[in-house]
């Protein structure tokens, strides 16, 4: 009975750091996708719905990559979402006063360009 719990337990617990490693990539490219599409003017609330975060499930997510000593290439993802979500927040409540949609996607495609980039150098790095 002992083993079975421990080999039931061993397994959940392997499935939660798969997640917890898996899931800010996956959101990640959520928000890239809404950007890209939202400036064609697609909408797709599907997106927000499975990718959206709010603040504790963020902070969530960091606690644990720091719990589990996950590198800086696992919180490249999580800094993202948040530069994404602060730029996000800022131009949501200065109603586009210092970006056109234009300027916006423009700065966002950078960001995600600039992550892409680190991101890929921490994983390949030698």
């Amino acid at each position: 009975m002992a083993v079975e719990e421990s080999l039931r337990s061993k397994t959940l617990y392997k499935i939660e750091l798969y997640l917890i490693k898996i899931i800010p990539m996956t959101i990640a490219g959520i928000y890239l996708t809404n950007t890209i599409l939202s400036y064609f003017c697609i909408d797709l609330p599907i997106l927000s719905l499975i990718g959206g975060m709010s603040l504790l499930p963020l902070l969530f997510l960091y606690i644990s990559s720091y719990v589990f000593r996950f590198c800086a290439y696992h919180r490249m993802f999580l800094h993202y979402i948040v530069i994404n979500d602060a730029l996000s927040y800022f131009d949501y409540y200065t109603d586009g006063v210092f970006f056109s949609n234009r300027a916006f996607f423009l700065t966002q495609i950078i960001i995600a360009g600039i992550f892409m980039y680190v991101i890929a150098y921490l994983k390949f790095r030698k």
